[in-house]
């Protein structure tokens, strides 16, 4: 009886932790689509901006102006790294 008491307290406890680790990781990939969602509604606007647009970027409590290129880039590059991640 306390044989089995152990084995169902062991695989409780093992279940819980799945449980655990499976939020975690749904919490993880919501926050993934959130910012790709976010960062293809960049990538959307920038392709609507004319070529001689100015764009900035919010560091802190500051605008600093940002090459197009680098901006572009930094976009592409943050949705790479989140495909990989998803």
């Amino acid at each position: 009886m306390a044989d089995t008491q152990k084995k169902l307290q062991s695989l409780s406890d093992a279940y819980q932790k799945l449980q655990t680790d499976l939020q975690s990781i749904i919490s993880a990939r919501q926050k993934l689509e959130s910012q790709q969602q976010e960062n293809k509604g960049v990538q959307k606007e920038f392709s609507l901006l004319p070529p001689t647009s100015n764009i900035y970027k919010l560091i802190g409590p500051v605008l600093v102006k940002q090459d197009r290129q680098e901006a572009v880039m930094a976009v592409e590059g943050r949705l790479e790294f989140i495909e990989r991640e998803m």
